[in-house]
């Protein structure tokens, strides 16, 4: 086996391993975490109805800065969206990603907000 298929199914194990003991509702939605190189996405799922309830990514967001500065952004524009859908807990979903860096930063920014995470 090649080390990127092996690596590619590392990380699919890691990400299964995650959302098996996550699971978002209409009151406490899912905050699923997606992060590229360049960028970051945030949704907010009700997985009961497999919906989306809020969503916010960095194209939406003109902060200049670096990736973390611009995670910071994405969160609290998600956070703004989640109050209005009059949501104010959720459940973190950090993915295959180590709870480090922009994903802790998100997850603090969402706490700051108002949302409890």
């Amino acid at each position: 086996m090649s080390k990127v298929n092996h690596a590619i199914s590392r990380t699919q194990k890691r990400q299964t391993r995650v959302r098996a003991k996550l699971h978002g509702t209409a009151v406490h939605p899912r905050v699923s975490v997606f992060r590229s190189n360049e960028h970051l996405s945030l949704q907010a799922i009700n997985d009961d109805l497999g919906f989306t309830l809020a969503a916010a990514g960095e194209t939406e967001v003109k902060e200049k800065g670096n990736k973390t500065v611009r995670a910071l952004a994405v969160a609290k524009l998600l956070a703004e969206k989640m109050k209005k859908a009059k949501v104010h807990a959720a459940v973190f979903d950090r993915g295959s990603y180590r709870y480090h860096g922009r994903v802790k930063a998100v997850a603090d920014a969402l706490r700051e907000a108002g949302i409890q995470v």
